[in-house]
């Protein structure tokens, strides 16, 4: 269904408290509900430095580019979104701590920045437990990396399961599966009504969450590859070889949803797909609207944007 319209283009987004975020081509946009039940917007242009942009065409190196171009990207809108949610919080002062904890906890989940520096723990610390745990158990290459990914998923659901327990969270959980809906209807080719977007799916196969468990699955086949003497080593190794794990896993998120409309293929997005069951939850109408309204409005500023011809660009 979804490949089937070849000249549709590919727009992503991520979800923010109270609200979703869409980037086209050109310009980013997020829409969030206010209290009022108003619907306000940020809008940003989406920069490129110039000699990014033939990184970007090189398989395996624009995984990482992509990533990083995201962040910067994306820091703006989930910032724009913090403040507005702080703004209107009816919470005590003294609480008011705490639950700027609880939102950054939350963004990491779903935030790209956030993600170099989680993987980065989820890199170095399962691979330290691993060895001091069941170095002397399991025999020293494959199986190990087999136990290290083990212990890196559990480490991760147990992570997302703790965070998903707030009540924020679960809200934002609820904005990720309305901008995957929206996504999703959009890609089918049909208008982007309340009641047409919400009877497609809140699971996409070029989520964050299917990328997040692709590194793990990935990492396991590339660090298998070296060979490594001590914990020291090991550490490193998983350090240096980090960029690669990422590049790669993006190269396969990617065949994922190339492939998802063959039948025996699409197998190969289910433990994406798990996942998002739990990063995501069925939304609300009123959730669902705030999607469409900031993908509608990305859509006519990537368009208008489009028709003058400026692209923005930085040196």
């Amino acid at each position: 269904m979804f490949l089937s319209q070849q000249n549709v283009p590919s727009y992503g987004g991520q979800a923010v408290i109270e609200g979703v975020m869409f980037g086209g081509k050109s310009i980013t946009v997020t829409a969030v509900r206010k209290k009022n039940q108003e619907i306000e917007y940020f809008e940003a242009p989406r920069t490129t430095k110039a000699w990014l942009t033939p990184l970007k065409k090189i398989p395996f190196i624009r995984g990482i580019v992509g990533l990083i171009e995201a962040s910067a990207n994306g820091a703006k809108h989930m910032n724009f979104a913090s403040e507005r949610y702080s703004m209107e919080s009816d919470e005590p002062q003294d609480t008011k701590g705490p639950s700027k904890l609880t939102l950054i906890l939350g963004v990491a989940v779903v935030g790209v920045l956030s993600f170099i520096f989680g993987k980065l723990a989820f890199t170095v610390l399962p691979a330290i437990i691993a060895d001091f745990l069941f170095g002397k158990w399991v025999p020293s290459g494959f199986y190990q990396n087999l136990v290290e990914g083990g212990i890196k998923i559990v480490l991760l659901l147990g992570y997302i399961l703790a965070i998903a327990q707030a009540p924020l969270i679960k809200r934002l959980f609820q904005y990720h599966g309305a901008e995957h809906k929206v996504i999703n209807a959009f890609e089918a080719g049909v208008e982007l009504t309340v009641k047409n977007v919400q009877k497609f799916s809140a699971l996409h196969y070029r989520c964050g969450s299917s990328f997040l468990i692709f590194t793990v699955l990935v990492g396991v086949v590339v660090y298998s590859l070296f060979d490594y003497t001590t914990l020291w080593e090991r550490v490193i190794q998983r350090i240096i070889l980090l960029p690669a794990v990422i590049g790669l896993s993006y190269e396969v998120l990617q065949l994922t949803n190339k492939v998802r409309d063959i039948p025996v293929l699409r197998f190969l997005g289910y433990p994406g797909l798990w996942l998002q069951k739990i990063t995501t939850r069925e939304p609300d109408d009123s959730q669902v609207e705030v999607a469409i309204a900031a993908f509608d409005a990305m859509r006519e500023r990537d368009l208008q944007v489009a028709s003058s011809g400026n692209v923005a660009t930085t040196g």
